[in-house]
């Protein structure tokens, strides 16, 4: 598959916005990214957006490793397209594995034309939204204060979708991030009781509405590789590939 890099820029830009960490420490086009209140590797790894930045790799590494050590983090690396090979190939001398493979998935909008869901619109709320991924789907190391200081630091325009039970039960929930002419869907989880019932596709359709209403024209998603059921779901909604990314992590034997 060729790889559109232009195309990999402005996602990766977009989803740098659409998840923002706490901290950023910036060292050329290197970013150590850090937010102790949220486990997620995203907000808590290396991300490189330029193949030629290599200059100096073990000693730039070694900053990175003390860094996120000062913090009670290991050193994680997100490895996109946009990673320099040199630097791939140095960690794997030096033992590092690379683990979890996620997909980027890609949505012409102007070419969407699913059912829209009229009863499910967007909320501001963000206790509301806290509240309801913590019981929709709870996560070792995350609490509410810390999943609302990551959506408080979004600055594009966006919007919480929440599924519910008549007496306020949350089933399902999600975040679309709308940014100029693209719209991430940069969260979707179901209750794992109320999967296979049509939920994630209501709440995914309401959020490409929402954004193609609000004039954007790409939507993009993410999905980890191993997760059939929801690339089933994305690919029969007409998303397809546009590329992948890993983390790497280094051994306890180093």
């Amino acid at each position: 598959m060729n790889t559109d890099l232009p195309l990999v820029r402005r996602l990766e830009a977009m989803g740098l916005r659409a998840w923002p960490a706490k901290t950023v420490v910036y060292d050329g086009a290197w970013q150590y990214r850090l937010t102790a209140g949220h486990p997620s590797k995203r907000l808590n790894s290396i991300t490189v957006l330029d193949q030629s930045d290599i200059a100096d790799i073990e000693i730039r590494l070694e900053k990175a490793r003390r860094h996120y050590a000062s913090f009670g983090r290991p050193m994680l690396l997100r490895e996109t397209p946009l990673t320099p090979a040199m630097l791939m190939e140095y960690l794997s001398s030096e033992g590092a594995e690379a683990f979890d493979e996620t997909i980027v998935m890609t949505l012409d909008l102007t070419r969407f034309s699913g059912e829209a869901t009229l009863d499910l619109l967007p909320s501001h709320d963000i206790g509301r939204f806290a509240d309801a991924v913590l019981a929709v789907k709870p996560e070792d190391g995350l609490t509410k204060p810390g999943l609302a200081e990551v959506v408080t630091g979004i600055r594009p325009a966006h919007g919480f979708f929440i599924r519910e039970e008549s007496d306020g039960t949350p089933l399902a929930v999600g975040l679309c991030v709308q940014d100029f002419e693209m719209a991430g869907i940069e969260l979707l989880t179901v209750k794992a009781s109320q999967r296979r019932q049509g939920l994630g596709r209501g709440i995914t359709t309401a959020m490409l509405h929402w954004a193609k209403s609000r004039a954007a024209r790409l939507a993009w998603l993410q999905v980890t590789s191993t997760n059939e059921p929801a690339i089933t779901l994305y690919r029969n909604m007409g998303f397809t590939e546009a590329y992948r990314y890993r983390y790497w992590r280094e051994t306890e034997t180093r």
